[in-house]
């Protein structure tokens, strides 16, 4: 338990403080006020927040901000290569009610592209890789959506033998995407969803979203006594389709072909494509904020190296080394992380090897 000083002095940080009073309100010290009898009393935060306080300090200690341990994470980080891993939405667009309009700013796609200069980058989504592929609207981060089950390389320049130069996708014939897993299940996917959009159809608030190999059925809108209805008109059209299992996300759940494979395996895949997998010099940094990116977190800790770092403002069971508390620190870091590459003394020497330009 965290001691009544210790509480005082993160109430006092934040502009608050305790009082001896029997009012549980909230008020800033600075305009703390004498009681009738002459005693001055500030007024006393609801009990809510300081049981929030002593879940979420604790847990801080395990898991320490990104930004306040960055120059130590970067001098790990001397001498070897980074190659950084981003999920979409809750780290970098805010988690919104309609899931269409999770814009991310023209400030985060900047710092995203500036990252992408300097180190490999990808994007790995649950979102089909075209829409996260709209939403970001970059040419030199690779993308990998439905959870890593569909994954495009960005492209490269190279010199052909006629002295110009062109643009290759690694792993890319044409248009063709690298890697999809589980291409077999397309055919059942779009009948799932055409299913499901029929069962849910009545609930309000309720969504069904393509993710071209799995489906995500959104209930953030759905009001609390319609949700046990969802759910099991969601798991009835899934018993017709023993080769999918449900999972459930923040405010979503999903569906997805019953296969290994998962974010974990994506970022395996992209690192060999990248040539890092058997590299003991190669520091994966992967940030993101949902259940699925546990996965994620589980490779890079059994590696023994890297940066599994968590978007969150509350305490939750996490694999994650580092936290954030939501994008607008996720935002920080990466434009940290682009000017500490910027800085050192082998940014053209990293630019050249990855080839990838803005």
């Amino acid at each position: 338990m965290i001691s009544e000083i210790q509480i005082f002095k993160i109430l006092q940080a934040m502009g608050l403080q305790r009082s001896h009073s029997s009012k549980r309100k909230l008020q800033p010290i600075s305009k703390a006020k004498n009681d009738e009898n002459g005693s001055d009393h500030s007024l006393v935060p609801p009990d809510s927040i300081i049981s929030d306080i002593e879940s979420y300090t604790p847990w801080k200690f395990e898991h320490p901000s990104a930004l306040d341990s960055f120059e130590r994470m970067m001098k790990a980080a001397k001498g070897k290569k980074i190659a950084v891993f981003l999920d979409y939405d809750g780290t970098l667009s805010p988690i919104v009610d309609d899931p269409d309009k999770a814009f991310m700013s023209d400030e985060m796609r900047a710092a995203v592209r500036e990252v992408a200069k300097y180190f490999p980058t990808a994007i790995v989504s649950g979102r089909s890789r075209e829409k996260v592929k709209q939403f970001v609207q970059l040419s030199n981060v690779y993308y990998a959506g439905s959870h890593g089950m569909d994954i495009e390389a960005p492209p490269r320049p190279f010199k052909s033998s006629d002295g110009k130069y062109h643009t290759i996708s690694p792993g890319i014939k044409g248009n063709e995407v690298a890697f999809q897993p589980a291409k077999k299940f397309l055919p059942a996917i779009q009948e799932m969803i055409a299913e499901l959009e029929e069962e849910t159809k009545k609930i309000q608030g309720a969504s069904v979203e393509d993710n071209r190999f799995c489906v995500s059925v959104h209930f953030r809108q759905v009001r609390d006594e319609d949700y046990s209805i969802l759910q099991e008109k969601v798991k009835s059209v899934l018993k017709n389709y023993p080769e999918f299992h449900l999972s459930e996300g923040k405010k979503v759940m999903e569906i997805r072909p019953s296969i290994e494979w998962d974010k974990g395996h994506a970022l395996e895949y992209l690192l060999e494509t990248l040539g890092l997998s058997n590299s003991s010099d190669v520091l994966p940094l992967y940030i993101g904020d949902d259940r699925t990116d546990e996965d994620a977190f589980k490779v890079i800790k059994s590696r023994g190296q890297g940066f599994p770092i968590i978007v969150s403002s509350t305490p939750k069971d996490t694999k994650a080394s580092y936290s954030l508390k939501d994008p607008s620190e996720v935002l920080t870091f990466l434009l940290r992380l682009a000017r500490w590459r910027k800085s050192s003394s082998s940014t053209r020497q990293h630019s050249q090897i990855w080839g990838i330009n803005s």
